[in-house]
């Protein structure tokens, strides 16, 4: 793409320098907007400068790739209320046999939930599950939550559902569901199993100290925990209260509340509850006092103890069923992606299932779905199409091509540092949608296989590059957040304690990930 007029080229570099700078610092003081407001506002200005026409900046924004966000948004909110994290927290205190087994234990946890349920859903549920299981055993979370973010990060490379940078890629590529996964799944694994090892090596003196005392083991799944874990991919949701309506209302009443309330543990408890007031008003009736049921009241009593026991049993079976038809469902959507078919329209489909299966008002869940980061996906796609437009990317990549080939391991690795460089310049979304069709067409004019391989290589590069700094990638902030927010566990993870570490793990995984992706 030739250049455009200066002014064009000068409108539309200020642009984009707003939308950046507000996009990886979003809380500057001059003007603290946040990330969605200034995607919105980098938008506007490619409009209003005319570096692109509003016909245009429509045309830009990618919908499948917003559907299938959304459609996975949403799979993930009714996971949530069906309590599969809940059970991946237990699964990493389940028979552990000690801070080294536990650090492995969350690598693995961690990589596996992030490739089918995005990195940053996975560090918010299992960050204060790790904090909580390191001062049980009393042991320092450090090193656990460097493990939770960097395997969260490497494992969502190996799917395009895992992290938003890869369903942009695969979208734009058309690499089916099943291809992408088996191009990457082995640099994954092994990347998981290096990164563990560097974990392992760096704080081998700290996981092996003897430890003085031991917290009295905590529960790890109570009701109190599973409310701070309500989610969306971007924001924490939050559980309705009951009114004491609710408490008067009928036995049948409360049945269909709890079939549209299986997430919630403390739902068997409201229902003895019910059941109590309910029976507490039959043994008051007329039937009661004069026993014509029983002949006394005790036996019309006795009679209601049973069905209290009976109705616990059902409402139990009604959880068990909904929760098995949300993971029938998710499973289904996941064979679905393997199988060829559109993933933004089949992540729709398993969304509506998930709707129509709850059988109940949607609004609760859908409004837990995180619509700012989809507003700032759109103004995203505007701002760097005008940036395109201006040709300076086209420019620097014109520059860079003869060194960046990937039919040479130098290429290759020049082409890597690029990516890694921009990823934590730029971020990674940004980052794929300025080099991928770029790098894409230079593969291309090699081979087909050559050009699938270069969109792998942009997915597992820009992915993991978000280990380098704690301003890498989201999923590094939801933990240090996460973490420095935990009531009673709180915990300060640095930016330079996590570059210390970021730095060599990332160029070590990048490096033997490279060798491993097939096209």
């Amino acid at each position: 793409m030739a250049m455009a007029p200066p002014i064009k080229v000068f409108l539309g570099s200020f642009a984009f320098a707003v939308f950046w700078v507000l996009a990886v610092f979003p809380a500057v003081p001059f003007m603290p907007i946040g990330r969605t407001a200034g995607s919105l506002l980098g938008a506007m200005l490619m409009v209003l400068f005319q570096v692109i026409t509003p016909d245009q900046a429509y045309a830009s924004i990618d919908l499948p790739i917003l559907g299938l966000l959304f459609g996975t948004m949403v799979v993930s909110v009714y996971l949530e209320r069906a309590d599969m994290f809940k059970y991946l927290g237990k699964l990493l205190a389940w028979k552990s046999q000690g801070s080294k087994d536990l650090l492995c234990r969350i690598c693995l946890i961690s990589a596996v939930s992030s490739a089918f349920f995005t990195n940053d859903t996975s560090c918010v549920v299992l960050t204060e599950f790790v904090l909580k299981i390191a001062r049980q055993q009393n042991l320092p979370p450090h090193p656990f939550l460097l493990a939770l973010a960097s395997s969260a990060n490497i494992g969502s490379s190996a799917t395009p559902i895992g992290n938003p940078q890869n369903l942009v890629i695969a979208v734009q590529s058309k690499i089916p569901f099943g291809e992408f996964l088996f191009g990457i799944v082995m640099a994954m694994l092994v990347g998981v199993f290096v990164n563990a090892l560097i974990l392992l090596c760096m704080f081998w003196k700290v996981l092996s100290v003897q430890k003085d005392e031991e917290e009295p083991p905590v529960e790890v799944s109570t009701q109190e925990d599973m409310n701070s874990h309500r989610f969306s991919p971007a924001t924490m949701s939050h559980l309705s209260s009951q009114t004491s309506h609710e408490l008067a209302a009928s036995l049948d009443a409360m049945s269909h509340h709890l079939h549209n309330s299986p997430g919630v543990n403390g739902t068997l408890d409201n229902l003895t509850l019910r059941n109590r007031i309910t029976l507490s008003d039959e043994i008051h009736t007329p039937k009661d006092i004069t026993g014509t049921e029983n002949g006394n009241g005790i036996g019309n009593g006795d009679s209601g103890l049973g069905l209290e026991e009976k109705d616990e049993k059902s409402a139990k079976w009604k959880i068990m069923l909904w929760k098995t038809g949300v993971y029938v469902i998710t499973i289904g959507m996941l064979v679905s992606f393997l199988l060829g078919l559109n993933m933004s329209w089949t992540a729709i489909t398993a969304a509506l299932a998930l709707v129509v299966l709850d059988f109940k008002d949607a609004r609760p869940c859908l409004e837990k779905v995180s619509y700012s980061l989809l507003v700032f996906f759109c103004g995203m796609f505007v701002t760097v199409d005008g940036f395109n437009r201006t040709g300076i990317p086209s420019a620097v990549w014109d520059f860079m091509e003869p060194y960046a080939q990937i039919d040479h391991i130098s290429g290759v690795a020049i082409l890597a540092l690029v990516i890694v460089v921009l990823s934590n310049l730029a971020s990674n979304v940004p980052t794929v949608l300025l080099l991928g069709a770029r790098v894409a067409a230079a593969a291309a004019s090699i081979s087909p296989e050559k050009e699938k391989k270069a969109w792998l290589i942009l997915a597992w590069v820009s992915t993991v590059a978000g280990n380098l700094s704690l301003l890498g990638s989201a999923a590094n902030l939801i933990v240090c957040e996460q973490a420095r927010r935990a009531q009673n566990f709180g915990y300060n993870l640095t930016f330079w304690a996590h570059l210390k570490f970021g730095v060599p793990s990332t160029i070590i995984v990048t490096a033997i990930g490279l060798t491993l992706i097939r096209a």
